[in-house]
């Protein structure tokens, strides 16, 4: 079934139940009021080209109408990052899938400072042009059964592409991914399956929609299951957050350990009573971390592991299966197999090697690029990148990017490794990344970039406690702001190429 199908089946049987609760507009809309919603907006880009339909929406119950009706009226959704370089993504995203229309937001335009482009199409517009007689069309629309609606929409099965998504880009240029809806189904039912979420929880939806976590489990999952969804659009303002989990008894979070640290520093006991479930990914979770939302909350973080090409969950923690430090055990109908990186051998039970997936959740490939494609599809199995091993009872431990190992004295080290040992011996408000910089006698050398200065000589000794001597770093730099990604993961490319201009100057 085709997730805008599934949404309006879901809506049609919790028509008076809250679907969507604003904290930026302060709306309060119920399914049948999201369906009529979506179901007028998708007449109106009846005008529009076939085929693509950009959409630069903050996380909001407008992003959510905009992505239903892109759906229903037979188009797909083109998902744009608006946190940085908004003007230039609209473009690039435009002459990479050849569409013009893109729907975005005035205000958002105005608070980013990106100039109206061809082709943009304003939300505040639509909904000014909205007549009497288009409201009553789509009520009666509405009225209709969940058949008659679902059997008037444009043809297609869940082989069709649900979304276009750009990777985060934190290492090199954004690859386009298209994702099924097929893609999307099996993962929510997969991990949806063994969290057992259902319709009397409140999810928090603060993650933006263009990244695959946010799209995935800030909106696909709880429209499928009945959920009410609290959007928020700017994960970084921390206290508004702690508050609006407090005043609309959230239960369900999804975050990644930047934004989960802040809320953590920025709450008060009791903010987060309501909350029986809270799940990180997309980057490493320190166990400080986890272990400061048990001590100040008593929630428990359960860690998981995904890729935007995987839809996104790979792997996840649950209440019933736990390890903390790990990422999980792959769920239902995912298959993890861990390979050497070098001879392409299945690994021995707790040895790294590349990690490969395959399962209904895994994309066919990228957009328009069969050489990326080729180098990461095989015989269906999809290479992420990530380096990991295996435990004896199936738990995944993720250890990096094979891009942050680096080879010295013959040895392979994990720059990932470097940064938790370096991370266990920091003060809690200092923040640290591990890049690596050409030598011109050694080849490379190991830089730490740090947020505050800090006593290096104690840091060394603490650090060759458990690393080789190889492994440490040669030189550590203040960093004050660490530059992120919009979702909150580390941005290694920017950060590196600071590290390497200030180690430059220093030379």
């Amino acid at each position: 079934m085709r997730l805008h199908e599934s949404f309006i089946r879901t809506a049609k049987r919790h028509e008076k139940k809250t679907a969507i609760i604003d904290r930026a507009t302060g709306q309060r809309v119920t399914y049948k009021n999201a369906l009529i919603r979506a179901l007028i907006l998708a007449d109106k880009l009846k005008a529009s080209d076939e085929g693509f339909i950009g959409i630069m929406v903050p996380t909001s119950a407008g992003c959510i109408y905009a992505i239903l009706a892109v759906l229903v009226s037979g188009r797909t959704p083109v998902m744009i990052n608006y946190s940085t370089g908004a003007a230039e993504n609209c473009r690039e995203a435009q002459r990479r899938l050849a569409f013009r229309t893109i729907l975005t937001s005035r205000a958002l335009l105005g608070r980013i400072g990106c100039p109206e482009l061809d082709g943009m199409v304003c939300l505040e517009d639509m909904a000014a042009g909205v007549s009497a007689l288009d409201k009553i069309r789509g009520a009666f629309r509405a009225s209709m059964s969940a058949d008659r609606i679902v059997g008037r929409l444009p043809k297609g099965d869940d082989e069709q592409n649900a979304v276009i998504l750009f990777t985060s880009g934190s290492e090199k240029q954004p690859k386009a991914v298209p994702l099924t809806h097929a893609n999307i189904s099996s993962n929510l039912e997969a991990f949806g399956h063994i969290l057992d979420f259902g319709p009397d929880d409140i999810l928090l939806a603060n993650l933006p929609l263009f990244h695959v976590f946010g799209l995935t489990v800030d909106c696909w999952l709880p429209l499928d299951r009945g959920m009410t969804i609290v959007t928020y659009p700017n994960p970084l303002e921390f206290k508004s957050i702690c508050t609006a989990v407090k005043e609309e008894g959230v239960t369900v979070m999804v975050g990644t350990p930047a934004f989960l640290y802040g809320y953590l520093q920025k709450s008060e006991p009791g903010d987060f009573k309501t909350v029986r479930l809270m799940i990180t990914g997309a980057d490493k979770c320190p166990e400080s971390l986890r272990r400061g939302w048990w001590e100040k909350h008593h929630v428990i973080l359960y860690e998981g592991y995904g890729t935007t090409e995987t839809s996104p969950v790979v792997s996840v923690n649950t209440p019933q299966h736990n390890r903390p430090g790990s990422v999980g055990r792959a769920i239902p109908g995912v298959q993890v197999r861990l390979e050497r990186y070098d001879t392409g051998e299945e690994c021995a039970v707790n040895e790294i090697g590349k990690v490969l997936v395959k399962g209904p959740n895994v994309m066919k490939g990228y957009f328009d690029d069969f050489e990326t494609t080729s180098m990461h599809l095989r015989n269906g199995w999809y290479d992420t990148g990530d380096m990991g091993y295996m435990d004896q009872d199936g738990y995944l431990w993720h250890v990096g990017r094979l891009r942050r190992f680096l080879k010295v004295g013959g040895e392979m080290v994990s720059l990932v490794k470097v940064e938790d040992t370096l991370e266990r011996l920091l003060p809690s408000d200092c923040e640290c990344c591990v890049v690596e910089v050409p030598d011109a006698l050694r080849g490379a050398r190991i830089v730490a970039a740090v947020t505050q200065k800090v006593d290096e000589r104690a840091l060394l000794v603490g650090m060759g406690e458990t690393l080789p001597h190889i492994a440490l770093p040669k030189q550590f730099v203040v960093v004050p702001d660490l530059p992120k990604m919009s979702s909150g993961k580390l941005d290694f490319r920017r950060i590196t190429e600071i590290v390497r201009d200030m180690v430059q100057d220093r030379t």
